[in-house]
């Protein structure tokens, strides 16, 4: 205790010392913020006055003022030569840097927001979260471009000669990579070859040729769509055999995509190499061609697999007694549906992993997860919901596939369940198109849910003194010349009178019909009969029907 009580002024004056001793010693910069160096550039001469290297912002600004002015010999002194030989770096640097004023120009769209100017580079604005607030550097990224088969970084470095003030520039490592990006990015030959007239700039930095080449491409593409689309319809037609037809026109639309996509890829890398406003709208659409292409060739192969297994079309599936298969077609389109959201959320993923579109837009923000969720949940939230209501419907099985329902007094069949949309086939022959969402919140009557038996009602009108009893053994005559498999038991067929009114009675002839896909034909037939039988006992002489005039009966 008493030790502890000896060392307790030294331990409080120990930070206080610290403290002191770091305001006494003189400011030296950290290591952190530069690259140190043994040689910089010392085969170069002196820089002009006006190159700065001081900032990044004044480094890239310096070095396309002085590409403007086509003066290469001072726009090298922005590049980090140390790896040349120091004899060949005035001549050398001259070429690279007329290589990077082309690729800055053709392939990056520079981020001025992060190219402050400030010699540490610190980003003094930004989201609270980002790391890079707040933080001196050293190095930044100007953007990332593929060099045959691997990808490659365009750099500024903040490096530190041996004597002199630190100095901004593109880094050693771009510098090494230029050549190749530039035989990759730069102009193609048969560009060289066009008049010096169409290589003149225009409009936002564009060139005349691009002007003229970009309608010209696009024309091209879409004759060699319609080209493809011709010769797969005369394929198909000419084509013997249900399957080969069947595989052509599954990969028709796919194969277009795709060569349309790539007839505009190989004009704009190998023909021509057009300026990074053009290349960013051109890259991120042939990377969402090709996948559109892959995805409309994986839709289209399952739904030539499912169509061979389920039978989605067909008097076999209407058939109410065939219970199983319509459950199993629905189970089958469930699938289809949970395939297609599987392939799209994959190729929307391969599109965003592989374009810089938000970055390339300056839209940065809106690329991470709860922004792009809140955007496209909000725009697609009523094709969100039909779709998931498709699926609630199929997976509870309220109707299915081949179904017999009366929805809003309309006898139809269920003749598909799409993502938004459910189709239905009118007994007329016509297709009555449902919005999933209004489908589920209305209720209908499913005839074939369960057992398939059901019972039909006839009502009919007669006179107060009609001989129900006649009509009666007419109803079981009638029953008698039907076919006994569409009926259930004869015991189960009966006629009651259900009401009257001033003007008679009203009986109901309960039908007992062991097939609810029949059973509306049936009763239509037997009212048809009974009615008919009636007549012939009015003409006898019976007082069967209700003596009403048009005004009474209205």
């Amino acid at each position: 205790m008493t030790a502890l009580r000896h060392r307790l002024p030294l331990l409080l004056l120990a930070p206080l010392l610290w403290l002191a001793l770091a305001l006494a010693l003189p400011a030296q910069e950290s290591d952190l913020t530069v690259f140190e160096v043994d040689s910089f550039n010392s085969g170069m001469p002196e820089p002009a006055d006006g190159v700065d290297r001081s900032t990044p912002q004044s480094t890239m600004e310096s070095f396309f003022a002085f590409a403007d002015d086509d003066d290469w010999a001072q726009a090298a002194q922005l590049l980090d030569l140390s790896e040349i030989p120091e004899d060949a770096q005035p001549q050398s640097g001259a070429q690279l840097a007329q290589m990077l004023r082309d690729i800055l120009k053709r392939k990056v769209l520079l981020d001025w927001a992060d190219l402050v100017d400030r010699p540490d580079a610190m980003l003094t604005r930004g989201q609270s979260d980002d790391p890079l607030v707040g933080v001196a550097r050293r190095s930044i990224l100007l953007d990332v471009l593929d060099l045959r088969d691997h990808p490659v970084e365009l750099r500024l470095d903040r490096v530190q000669p041996p004597e002199g003030d630190p100095v901004w520039v593109v880094s050693r490592r771009s510098v090494r990579d230029l050549p190749g990006l530039h035989r990759l990015y730069g102009p193609t030959e048969l560009e060289l070859q066009l008049p010096e007239s169409l290589r003149q700039e225009t409009v936002a930095g564009l060139m005349v040729w691009e002007l003229i080449g970009l309608p010209l491409v696009i024309l091209a593409a879409a004759l060699a769509g319609w080209a493809a689309s011709r010769l797969l319809k005369l394929a198909a037609r000419h084509t013997p055999g249900f399957v080969a037809r069947g595989v052509i026109r599954a990969i028709r639309w796919p194969l277009i995509v795709f060569i349309v996509t790539w007839v505009i890829s190989v004009t704009t890398q190998s023909f021509f190499v057009f300026s990074g406003q053009v290349e960013l709208i051109i890259g991120p659409l042939t990377i969402i061609g090709y996948t559109v292409a892959a995805l409309l060739f994986l839709l289209n192969g399952v739904d030539a697999i499912l169509d061979r297994i389920a039978p989605l079309d067909g008097m076999q599936v209407n058939d109410a007694r065939e219970g199983e298969l319509r459950a199993y077609a629905t189970r089958i389109t469930t699938v289809r549906r949970v395939l297609i959201v599987i392939i799209v959320i994959v190729g929307f993923g391969v599109v965003l992993s592989q374009t810089e579109l938000f970055r390339g837009f300056g839209l940065s923000i809106l690329a991470s997860a709860g922004a792009l969720t809140l955007i496209f949940g909000f725009a697609a939230r009523q094709v969100l919901g039909n779709i998931l209501a498709s699926l609630q419907i199929t997976l509870n099985q309220s109707a299915r596939i081949g179904d017999k329902i009366l929805y809003n007094d309309q006898l139809c069949y269920v003749e598909r369940i799409n993502f938004t949309y459910v189709q239905l086939k009118i007994w007329t022959g016509e297709r009555l198109v449902v919005p999933v969402s209004e489908f589920i919140s209305e209720p209908f009557q499913n005839w074939v849910m369960g057992d398939v038996q059901m019972v039909r009602l006839i009502p009919l009108k007669f006179a107060h003194d009609a001989d129900v009893g006649a009509m009666r053994d007419a109803f079981f005559e009638i029953i008698d010349d039907l076919d006994p498999d569409e009926l259930q038991d004869r015991d189960a067929h009966k006629v009651m009178v259900t009401g009257h009114d001033v003007f008679g009675m009203e009986a109901t002839f309960c039908l007992a019909c062991a097939n609810a896909d029949t059973a509306w034909t049936l009763a239509c037939t037997v009212r048809e009969r009974l009615l008919a039988r009636g007549t012939e006992m009015q003409q006898g002489g019976a007082h069967v029907f209700p003596d009403a005039n048009p005004a009474e009966g209205a």
